[in-house]
This record gives structure tokens, C-alpha cells and sequence, in this order.
């Protein structure tokens, strides 16, 4: 029964992929190829789109809410990215996430990001135990401190992890402005980060001035969260038509000018924006092949959205 199951999910799986428009098929993506950027402190390649999972993977494990996730999944590595970041103060999104990644054996081709969210090296251990466990994990890709919480300690027992080889990366997130300075700061007084994550969009344009730089200058690879404002740019856009110019930069909707804008930044590794809805993340996909907008054509992008 489980068997006949599976093989009923994934025949609904590959005619939602089937029913696709041609030019939103993650197959076409893989075709004409994802950019990737390098990982500073390793030289691995990534592919610059990847997939959050805030709110939208907080559901429960039965089949009828997987489904979709399970299509989001595989439009995402038919469409040849890998990054899916998630956390422990998402609700119930990294279970979701470990039991995705197994029910379709593509650990070997997803790189996994979390968090650790605690205050004090015990309590953050039992944290990240129970990351490996929900994740269904033996080794996670990256684990960052989330939100700066007990940053010093936190980070000193993911270093120890990664001296063991339970850890390839470790970095910090924030999600808000106020908070630049302090990543900065911490960028700045702590070795051996790898990985910094931030918002940045159209809308919020603070990490361009000194963070971006920063980590350009000193070899640390950056996640981009918030790149939609949470639906809240998109929602200014709805009802108007795309522009003409949109054409110049190879991009067919709205949400692919909002990360055009931000992978033409090249101090970005790769923009990781949620979504549940499959035909959502190969339109995703789309934005990390073709042409990237100049400083013009940014310009005109914010203009857009103003």
C-alpha cells in the first residue's frame, strides 16, 4: 500500500510538471543551465536560486499537505538548484523538510541549511541534535546562528561540529535592518564564518552599502531571505502589466525582476525565496538563467515597484 502510494504521488507529480507552460518548466531551466557562484571558503559552486521554507512548510506530515511540497521539491532539483533553508523556530518546516528530502532519496542532490536559536552551549547542543534528527540527517550542509541569538557561543560549538565533519559551513542570519551593524560587527570580530545571511530586496536596500561589500571583500558567501518583502512587493505589481523592458533582462514575470535586481548584485551567492506552489518555484528558477539588469536597468526596476 505504501509503495502504490508513493507511485500514485508521483504520477500527479509529473503531470503538474507536464502541465507546466513551456516556458516555466523546471526542465527548460535545467536545460539552458542555473548560474552558480562560488562558496569563498571552499570554492564549491552553488546555484544562485534556492528555496526558503518559512511559514510555507509549517503543516503537518500527512500525505494531502506534503503533496504540494513534494512537487515544489522536485521542480526544484529538476531545475538544478539545491539550497533549502530552513530552521527550528519555523514551526514544524524542518521536520517537513527532512521527511521531503527522504521520501524522495535526494539528500545527494539538496544542500541543507539551518539554525540554532538558543541561549547557552547546552542548550544550543541539544538544538542542533535534534536539527540532525528532524532533518533525518547524518551531516547538514550549514547551520547558522539565527537572529544573532548568544552569537559567540553558539558559533564556537558549530566550529567544534564542523572540526568533526557533522558540519560543512557555519554563518549568522538576520532579517532585519536594525540589525546590519551588529552582523558587521560580528563579521568583523569573528573567524571562520562562512556563510551570512540577510534581507535584502528592492525594498530593502541597506545590506548594498557596507554588508554586501564586506563579504565580497572578505571571501564569506551570502544567503539573501525577504527578496518579495514577504508578497508585499508583489502585491504592489498585481494588477499591472510587465514592462516592455523586462524583455532586455530575460524576464517573464514580476517575481523574476525582483531577483534579477538582487543576483545582479554579485556579492550575492544565491537568494533562497519561500514558496508552496510548484509553478511558483520554476518561475523562480527562471530568474537564475539569462541576463542580469545593469545599474540602469535596476534603477528602473525599483522605479517600478516605488
Amino acid at each position: 500500500m505504501h509503495k502504490r502510494r508513493h507511485f500514485l504521488q508521483y504520477s500527479a507529480l509529473a503531470a503538474a510538471l507536464a502541465a507546466l507552460p513551456p516556458w516555466l518548466s523546471a526542465a527548460t531551466v535545467a536545460e539552458q543551465g542555473l548560474l552558480q557562484r562560488k562558496i569563498p571558503s571552499s570554492g564549491e559552486m552553488l546555484p544562485v536560486i534556492g528555496l526558503g521554507t518559512s511559514r510555507t512548510h509549517n503543516v503537518g506530515l500527512d500525505d494531502d499537505d506534503l503533496q504540494p511540497l513534494i512537487e515544489v521539491l522536485q521542480t526544484l532539483v529538476n531545475g538544478g538548484a539545491r539550497v533549502i533553508d530552513t530552521a527550528p523556530s519555523y514551526g514544524n518546516a524542518e521536520r517537513v523538510t527532512g521527511e521531503l528530502v527522504q521520501r524522495m532519496a535526494a539528500r545527494d542532490k539538496v544542500f541543507l541549511a539551518t539554525k540554532v536559536s538558543s541561549t547557552g552551549r547546552e542548550a544550543g547542543r541539544r538544538q542542533v541534535e535534534a536539527s540532525f534528527k528532524a532533518l533525518q540527517a547524518d551531516k547538514i550542509d550549514l547551520i547558522q546562528v539565527h537572529n544573532l541569538q548568544d552569537t559567540t557561543t553558539q558559533l564556537q560549538m558549530l566550529r567544534e561540529l564542523k572540526e568533526q565533519g557533522r558540519v560543512r559551513y557555519v554563518g549568522i542570519t538576520h532579517s532585519s535592518e536594525s540589525a546590519h551593524d551588529e552582523l558587521l560587527a560580528v563579521l568583523q570580530r569573528e573567524p571562520g564564518i562562512d556563510f551570512m545571511q540577510v534581507n535584502y530586496s528592492v525594498a530593502e536596500r541597506n545590506a548594498q552599502k557596507r554588508l554586501l561589500p564586506y563579504c565580497a571583500d572578505h571571501g564569506i558567501a551570502t544567503l539573501i531571505n525577504r527578496p518579495f518583502t514577504r508578497g508585499n512587493l508583489l502585491s504592489r505589481v498585481k494588477d499591472r502589466p510587465l514592462p516592455d523592458w523586462a524583455i532586455e533582462i530575460d524576464a517573464t514575470s514580476w517575481a523574476q525582476l525582483l531577483l534579477k535586481f538582487i543576483l545582479a548584485e554579485p556579492a550575492v551567492t544565491a537568494v533562497i525565496p519561500a514558496t508552496s506552489t510548484p509553478r511558483y518555484m520554476a518561475d523562480n528558477l527562471l530568474a537564475g538563467q539569462g541576463r542580469l539588469p545593469d545599474a540602469q536597468q535596476r534603477a528602473r526596476i525599483v522605479e517600478a515597484f516605488a
